[in-house]
């Protein structure tokens, strides 16, 4: 199956979009934050699930291959520009799976448009509870331009430090293999890597923590959810997971053992097998 890579205009900025598949229904593959992208979230996705589903999978703005504007990078910012991102590639409705930050947005935009939404599936997902891991030195390092600025500089001079990082994120290091490294780290160096986050960090993390929790407004989802959640994610627990189960109606929770935050590059065929099974049942 072709992956082709395509530049796409939507409020005056030019996206990049890995799209792949013509049959089915359609499937937005939507990234997290940080060092994040389309094709390190979903690289080993894309051709299975688009065996059966026409897949787009973007990079927001402020990250990889896409424009980098100096804005002001919110949960509603991307919100909003996800429904113009929807127009631009001509889908009327689409099925939504969202990783981490991306998870948070693909959730917000579920509550407020929930016609334009098919089918939901959040992964490791943020937006569903409040608690920030190491709250006070989470909170002093955003809060500090120059550290922050300086933690991202080291990440795009040293493949060790990137590394390093990679190895909190999941659980088994094996799975941090010497070329994910190199791609992740050439992620990091690219002009203007970081900022976004930066920025996005800067709106959400208070020392209550995150803004962006959509506990007391998930028994209104309406859209059939799957969710997805690492067992081992040291960065959203999963007991969040689990409450969200509770929480809203129409959902479904699968828990995968031995696994960290970065769920779609720690166990792909794993992550893979479960959308395609989700998105038959619609």
């Amino acid at each position: 199956m072709n992956i082709r890579g395509e530049w796409i205009e939507v409020e005056g900025l030019r996206i990049r979009c890995l799209m792949a598949g013509q049959t089915g229904s359609s499937v937005l593959l939507l990234h997290g934050g940080g060092y994040d992208s389309a094709s390190l979230s979903y690289g080993p996705s894309i051709e299975p699930i688009s065996q059966s589903h026409t897949v787009f999978a973007p990079d927001w703005p402020g990250y990889g291959e896409s424009d980098k504007p100096d804005t002001k990078y919110t949960t509603e910012y991307y919100e909003i520009f996800l429904g113009h991102l929807m127009d631009a590639l001509g889908l009327e409705k689409a099925s939504l799976v969202g990783i981490s930050m991306g998870g948070a947005i693909s959730l917000a935009f579920s509550l407020r448009s929930p016609q334009r939404v098919e089918r939901l599936v959040l992964v490791d997902s943020l937006g569903l509870g409040k608690e920030v891991p190491g709250r006070v030195i989470t909170y002093a390092i955003v809060r500090l331009p120059l550290l922050n600025r300086l933690v991202w500089a080291a990440m795009g001079r040293s493949r060790r430090m990137v590394r390093w990082s990679l190895r909190t994120v999941f659980h088994d290091p094996q799975a941090v293999s010497n070329s994910f490294v190199d791609d992740v780290f050439l992620e990091a160096k690219k002009p203007g890597a970081g900022q976004a986050w930066r920025s996005w960090q800067r709106s959400e993390i208070g020392l209550g923590g995150y803004r962006t929790n959509f506990v007391d407004e998930l028994h209104t989802l309406a859209v059939p959810t799957l969710i997805l959640h690492g067992e081992e994610d040291r960065y959203v627990p999963v007991s969040w997971a689990r409450r969200a189960r509770t929480l809203i109606e129409d959902s479904e929770l699968s828990v995968l053992p031995q696994c960290g935050h970065w769920l779609t590059r720690e166990k792909p065929t794993e992550f893979s097998r479960a959308v395609l099974g989700f998105l038959a049942r619609g």
